[in-house]
């Protein structure tokens, strides 16, 4: 077998649809926690290209049982490595906003670096990095973007003519990518962060929302605040109707709520973190990603 895809037991309904595309074998692996919290991964046997499925929300022990299987990997055979991270983290921090505070995303970024040949996501959250590559040396990461699965799942929703709104200017690109798709009118609020769960909207301009259905588009829900926010500010502007699609599901306990009470009618995510909101699949983006390896 010259290509083999293996995943965790937690992801293995979002990375069989990634295996089964690219025709790959596939495997799960195994963890042991020993009872002072150490970790044995167990590996399937490798392919000479074996792919890794492994999005990395929660990622402080997701990190650590990547660098021991892949350990385990190389021995046994995989002359190559490539991790699928559909959600990569550390990403944020790219740098040091007070005196004695780590630039995470550099060292994660590092990390990988050395442990795998290639690493794929998709909308990694990168504020003054320009593109994910400047961050590895050795491996090739590629950055792959959901606009177009978000575009076509918002055309199948009949919502094709909507406004599409992002809840801060870093959204911008996302946006504009659905809109531009979807050939209908955005705009971005401007956003002023008063805590992790306070902020501040503003919204110059733009196109005109009153009796419009509206659909808000960002990369990550976590709070909440940023989107709840953005919900209101569109219901206040004369909006008929408000949604929100996320590329990146977190969601800390009583997102959703926010986003509902603010006035949210449906949120929906892609698959890169499993969630119950999940309802766009990206196994074809990932897998056309990949498709090379799988022809070699």
């Amino acid at each position: 077998m010259t290509l083999a895809l293996h995943a965790f037991p937690d992801g293995e309904a979002l990375a069989r649809p990634v295996a089964d595309a690219l025709g790959a074998g596939f495997g799960l692996v195994r963890t042991h926690r020993f009872p002072d919290g150490e970790l044995l991964p167990t590996v399937p046997p490798p392919a000479r290209t074996t792919i890794v499925y492994r999005s990395l929300d929660r990622p402080n022990e997701k990190l650590v049982e990547l660098v021991l299987a892949a350990e385990a990997w190389r021995r046994l055979g995989a002359r190559r490595l490539i991790l699928v991270a559909p959600y990569l983290a550390y990403m944020r921090q790219d740098v040091a906003f007070a005196e004695g505070q780590a630039i995470s995303q550099r060292a994660v970024a590092r990390l990988l670096d050395r442990t795998f040949d290639q690493v794929v996501t998709v909308n990694a959250h990168l504020h003054r990095t320009s593109d994910l590559q400047d961050l590895f040396v050795h491996a090739l990461a590629q950055d792959l973007s959901a606009g177009p699965p978000i575009a076509d799942w918002l055309l199948a929703q009949g919502l094709g003519e909507a406004v599409v709104l992002g809840p801060d200017v870093e959204s911008g690109p996302l946006v504009a990518e659905v809109a531009g798709a979807l050939g209908t009118p955005w705009a971005c609020f401007s956003k002023q962060r008063r805590g992790d769960r306070a902020v501040e909207l503003t919204l110059q301009g733009g196109p005109p929302l009153r009796d419009r259905a509206v659909v808000l588009v960002d990369d990550i829900c976590s709070s909440g605040a940023t989107l709840a926010g953005a919900v209101r500010a569109a219901r206040a502007r004369g909006a008929a109707d408000v949604q929100v699609v996320v590329v990146h599901a977190l969601m800390a306990p009583g997102a959703e709520a926010a986003l509902a009470e603010a006035g949210a009618s449906r949120i929906v995510s892609t698959d890169t973190v499993p969630h119950p909101t999940n309802g766009i699949p990206l196994a074809r983006l990932l897998a056309g990603a990949l498709r090379q390896e799988a022809a070699q």
